[in-house]
């Protein structure tokens, strides 16, 4: 069980670690390529993207040291509650290709979650 969580947390912490990184530094990128970045302020993306950054990191840092490992599982819901507002974002927007991503990420992060509670 350990080992797939370790899995699950690598892979999730690389996705949203690219995709805060983006949002982050990349505004124009992150414009180009995401159709909704181009109706919402700078300032929400940034904030968005910074957030996934440190929830990213949030997800191998703390239970990889040992310092405060229980940020991990905390870091998971609040990723969770970023999915579950991107879902009903994207599904007001009739986006309805993200939604699905978004679902699969909130299942995984709720395994880690539970699994790292």
């Amino acid at each position: 069980m350990n080992i797939a969580l370790w899995i699950a947390q690598g892979i999730l912490a690389l996705a949203f670690i690219m995709a805060g990184s983006m949002k982050s530094f990349q505004y124009e990128k992150a414009k180009a390529g995401m159709p909704w970045v181009k109706e919402s302020s700078k300032g929400l993306v940034t904030f968005i993207g910074v957030s996934e950054l440190l929830g990213g990191l949030g997800l191998i840092v703390p239970y990889a040291t040992g310092i405060a490992p229980i940020l991990t599982p905390i870091a998971a819901i609040a990723l969770g509650l970023i999915m579950v507002l991107a879902a009903i974002f994207h599904a007001k927007r009739n986006e309805n290709s993200g939604i699905g991503m978004n679902i699969l990420f909130l299942a995984i992060l709720l395994f880690v979650a539970i699994g790292r509670w």
